[in-house]
């Protein structure tokens, strides 16, 4: 048979390691973070002495676990079924450990990676493309890196960064040439403590307000010639340029996705006990028709989104082309099902799902982001509307790094 739905042992043994990290470590001090809007570092420590962070997918060549895109989708669904905002801080490092994969030298990515897959010390990495005046149109970038002798200066700044200003390790992307559009964008890899480098304002979310998010900015900031990535200290380059790279970046919609799954699920399984126990008028809830339809409704939409996000992660381990978008037809459909599927759990305990006692509020506030970031859910539409129109080429998903939805527009609001 081609079709197999049965995990490897492997999986399973990750599945339960991070269910069981959900429980005993995420979901007693989740109520706590998501209040007082600070980073869980000693769970981002546990996960990471666990091997359950961004390190786990990045290549043991570099230090890191070596797993598959399918096996993440399974981790990533888990640590945020346990807390979204704190998962995000877990597994924030991957964006910026995907870009230096994608386009770093080799002796970037021996230094980068390798220090983010330490096993002695957590250290973390923010990713910044996203800009004051840029988020959808994520070509428009006005940070600038002019070139001196030696290196750049970076001036700008950058909005909506995961671990922006706590990171080790700082990944921008800033145009050499606004003239030029997208062939003068460049990756530069930043350390932490740069002189010009600095945070700024830090915001304050509706959800994920475990996960630090903050502004970057660059004023008169120098890096080296080798901070820019895919350019050793002598200026040659390697790896496919900085537009080539946020392609590859592409691969975060099936794991996108894996975090709207578990959000959505989190709050069914909740609203679906709480349903059981609840009686009125001499039954359970969950006995009247109004309340078991949309258990039904939210059971069959969390199985719709997952299966979605498991076809594209498979096409994209397997080479196969997204020739209808199916990278960004998993990312909309779970983060619309997320949204959804969290107010109804509202709904179901009625006036208790709306105070703080119960998780449901706090999963439908974890939800919306997933309708915004990382390309929102109108771009999505935009992506999947050309290919089915014929306007796109079928979108290559061969493997390079991880893959996703090969457009340009689709990049929008990567953190």
């Amino acid at each position: 048979m081609g079709f197999d739905f049965s995990l490897t042992q492997e999986q399973e043994e990750i599945r339960r390691l991070a269910h069981e990290f959900a429980v005993n470590e995420m979901r007693p001090v989740a109520p706590e973070y998501d209040e007082k809007e600070e980073t869980p570092w000693a769970v981002m420590q546990k996960a990471h002495d666990l091997g359950l962070d961004a390190a786990s997918g990045f290549p043991q060549a570099y230090g890191g676990g070596g797993i598959d895109l399918m096996t993440s989708l399974i981790l990533t669904e888990q640590l945020s079924w346990g807390d979204a905002g704190i998962a995000v801080s877990i597994n924030a490092s991957g964006l910026a450990g995907a870009a230096i994969i994608a386009m770093g030298t080799e002796e970037q990515k021996s230094r980068y990676i390798g220090m983010m897959c330490d096993p002695a010390a957590l250290r973390i990495g923010a990713m910044g493309l996203t800009e004051p005046n840029s988020g959808s149109d994520s070509m428009a970038l006005e940070t600038t890196a002019t070139k001196v002798d030696g290196g750049y200066i970076l001036n700008g700044t950058k909005q909506f960064c995961t671990n922006g200003g706590i990171a080790d390790i700082q990944v921008a992307f800033v145009t050499t040439d606004r003239a030029a559009g997208p062939a003068g964008i460049a990756g530069f890899v930043i350390d932490k403590g740069t002189p010009g480098m600095r945070q700024g304002r830090k915001e304050k979310k509706l959800g994920v307000r475990a996960s630090h998010t903050a502004q970057v900015i660059f004023e008169d900031c120098f890096v080296p010639e080798e901070a820019r990535l895919g350019y050793d200290s002598k200026g040659n380059a390697s790896g496919p340029g900085a537009v080539g790279a946020l392609l590859m970046l592409e691969a975060t919609r099936p794991l996108v996705a894996a975090g709207a799954v578990g959000i959505a699920r989190a709050a069914y399984e909740f609203a679906r006990d709480y349903s059981l126990e609840r009686h009125a008028f001499g039954k359970p809830i969950a006995r009247h028709e109004a309340i078991a339809f949309k258990l039904a409704d939210m059971a069959t939409d969390i199985d719709a989104a997952w299966l979605l996000t498991l076809r594209a992660a498979w096409m994209a381990q397997s080479g196969v082309p997204f020739a209808r978008g199916e990278g960004s037809m998993a990312k909309l459909m779970a983060g619309d099902v997320a949204m959804r599927v969290t107010t109804d759990a509202v709904q179901v305990l009625g006036g208790y799902g709306y105070i703080k006692e119960y998780p449901v509020e706090r999963f439908m506030r974890d939800a919306k982001i997933y309708q915004i970031w990382e390309g929102t859910a109108e771009i999505q539409r935009l992506v999947i509307s050309r290919l089915i129109l014929g306007e796109r080429k079928a979108l290559d998903a061969r493997p390079r790094v991880l893959s996703g939805d090969q457009s340009i527009p689709a990049v929008a609001a990567a953190r």
